[in-house]
């Protein structure tokens, strides 16, 4: 028998209550006396046993705060402040226990953390210890709450990492979580969680950072263990079309608030919210495409023709190993022509954004052509293009980056931060700078007041929206769009490709996006180019390839991408794509 699924509750004597958590009237403050702010704000809700409640809205809502206050593991100075926390343990034979009165340091809230309920983060790279190995972090947890010693320890690690899927788990066993993907990584995460068999799981956005590809194989594996050992699960997020795949019950919230609680299609299908339409809403807009077809017999001139581009990294030799020659672009040929919106998709370590960067020179390509067509009208090979002329270049191509809290540096104001491009360029100074900046804050629906402040003033859509305004700043004519939207919220997602469409009319520019979801490139652009390990596979008009796939890769990636509304979920019915090359005894 498997030894890691032997580790169950206790024989159950009487019939246990439905209800496992009754979260009753809680409020959690950040702040002291009088200046405290109410984070979570008399919220109450319940779970019921072996079932999945999804707790969604956007950040800034509580509902991360919500999820922390059960474990009792809220960051000072923050605290509960009021309220109840019931959680009917099957270990205690059903009888409730108040989880606020315990106290976050108690003996026996440490006992119920990791062995009764459990919980998986957001980013796995940070909540994994760099100096550890994976396996010992996961055969640590069951040596605190188990009489066990370190052999049957790793065995049952061993076991836990061959049920979530991780390859060679004997080996991973003694692997850093460097070593790992980021959807390996939150492998780890799951099988630390599930190491004592806990009652309720609790995901705080576990596959946001994650491709789509990779997120469907996270829910599909959290599903496979909450069925397989009854447990109930306490999912966050803010994606609608994660709920749709997952939820049993929703609870939405707001600023601290809960709107509504329900069963998943009540909440889907009759809201009592408008802004829980809207959450929906932004879900369902990516179903259509934004863009008007082009005038039959309308000639766009062309404004970029890539020619069987390669990038190759070489092999280098490093302290314990050398690693070996690496293409991440291989033979890549596509168009781009002016006031067109291509966009290019693909799992993570597909080669978009290699190929992003080797469009501009960030990256210098290996081979092949990328030949711009210049405002004169005169074609140049941007590969054979000196270094010193690029930065002329770089005033019609410019690029926006994914992550906006990473892109902006702290120490500089918003002022400096959108005139820089200007500056460097030595196209402005001056008063005339601080002028055209303004300009540029209002042309992103930022008031030009919030010159002088610094990027920690802002929140992500915000500060987005600033990356938007420097890309904008030197009147480029392409801007590359480097999964510019998958690190916000749905709604500020929605606002941020809307913001840029209307840009696009009246500026007369031309975008490519790269992202991994076929939902923001139907909404988005006109034509696309889906890759794979470096190569293009397919290519085609936006609509048809999102809805009318031909390559067996991208019928993958959209059969992995959530449904709008719990009558169409497909994650557990995906197709799963393996590359021939890779299957073996195929030539």
């Amino acid at each position: 028998m498997n030894p890691a699924m032997t580790q169950t509750a206790p024989a159950q004597a009487v019939a246990l209550p439905e209800t496992i958590l009754d979260i009753r009237r809680l409020t959690t403050t950040f702040g002291r006396a009088k200046t405290d702010i109410a984070a979570v704000d008399d919220v109450s809700l319940t779970m019921k046993r072996g079932k999945t409640l999804c707790i969604v809205g956007e950040s800034g809502s509580g509902k991360s705060v919500t999820a922390r206050s059960i474990l009792q593991i809220i960051d000072p100075p923050g605290r509960v402040t009021s309220g109840e926390i019931l959680f009917s343990s099957a270990r205690a034979a059903g009888r409730p226990v108040d989880l606020v009165k315990l106290g976050p340091r108690s003996r026996a809230m440490r006992a119920i953390r990791g062995r009764d309920i459990a919980m998986i983060f957001q980013e796995p790279m940070t909540s994994l210890s760099p100096v550890h190995t994976i396996g010992w972090q996961i055969a640590e947890v069951m040596l605190i709450h188990q009489a066990i010693d370190m052999a049957e320890a790793r065995a049952r690690t061993i076991e836990l990492l061959k049920q979530v899927e991780i390859r060679d788990p004997e080996r991973a066993f003694d692997r850093y979580a460097f070593e790992f993907s980021g959807g390996m990584r939150q492998r780890a995460m799951i099988a630390m969680a599930l190491a004592c068999n806990p009652e309720i799981l609790i995901a705080d956005e576990p596959t946001t950072a994650l491709d789509v590809t990779t997120q469907a194989e996270i829910l599909a594996l959290i599903k496979q263990m909450q069925v397989a050992r009854d447990m109930s699960v306490l999912f966050i997020t803010h994606d609608m079309g994660v709920v749709a795949e997952i939820a049993d019950e929703v609870a939405v919230m707001r600023r601290g608030k809960l709107l509504e609680i329900g069963p998943s299609e009540q909440i889907f299908y009759h809201p009592q919210s408008s802004y829980t339409g809207d959450l929906i809403d932004s879900v369902r807009r990516l179903e259509r495409s934004a863009r008007k077809p082009v005038p039959e017999g309308e000639v766009r001139p062309r404004l970029l023709d890539v020619r069987n581009l390669t990038k190759t990294y070489p092999s280098r030799a490093g302290l314990l190993k050398v690693s070996a020659a690496f293409t991440a672009v291989s033979d890549v040929s596509l168009h781009l022509d002016e006031g067109e919106n291509l966009g290019i998709v693909g799992e993570s370590g597909s080669g978009k954004s290699t190929l992003g960067n080797c469009l501009i020179r960030v990256h210098e390509p290996t081979i092949g052509e990328v030949n711009y067509r210049q405002p004169n009208g005169v074609t140049i090979d941007l590969t054979k293009v000196p270094a010193a002329e690029m930065r002329r270049i770089h005033r019609d191509m410019r690029m926006i980056f994914q992550d906006p809290f990473a892109s902006l540096n702290p120490r500089m104001t918003i002022g400096q931060l959108i005139g820089e491009p200007l500056l460097v360029q030595g196209l402005m100074k001056g008063d005339a700078l601080r002028r055209r900046v303004g300009e540029l804050l209002e042309m992103v629906d930022l008031p030009a007041d919030v010159i002088d402040r610094y990027p920690h003033a802002f929140s992500g859509g915000q500060r987005q929206r600033i990356c938007v305004a420097r890309a904008l700043a030197p009147d480029p004519r392409l801007v590359i769009a480097d999964e510019a939207t998958s690190a916000l919220d749905v709604t500020v997602r929605s606002q941020i490709l809307d913001l840029l469409l209307g840009l696009q009319e009246r500026l007369k520019l031309s975008y490519i996006m790269i992202s991994h979801d076929l939902g923001v490139i139907r909404y988005f652009c006109d034509r696309v180019a889906v890759m794979y390990r470096g190569k293009v596979v397919e290519t085609g008009n936006a609509i048809k390839v999102c809805s009318e796939p031909e390559h067996p890769y991208t019928q993958a990636l959209l059969s992995a991408a959530p449904g709008s509304h719990p009558g169409d979920r497909r994650i557990m019915r995906r197709h799963r794509y393996v590359a021939p090359e890779l299957v073996p005894g195929v030539a």
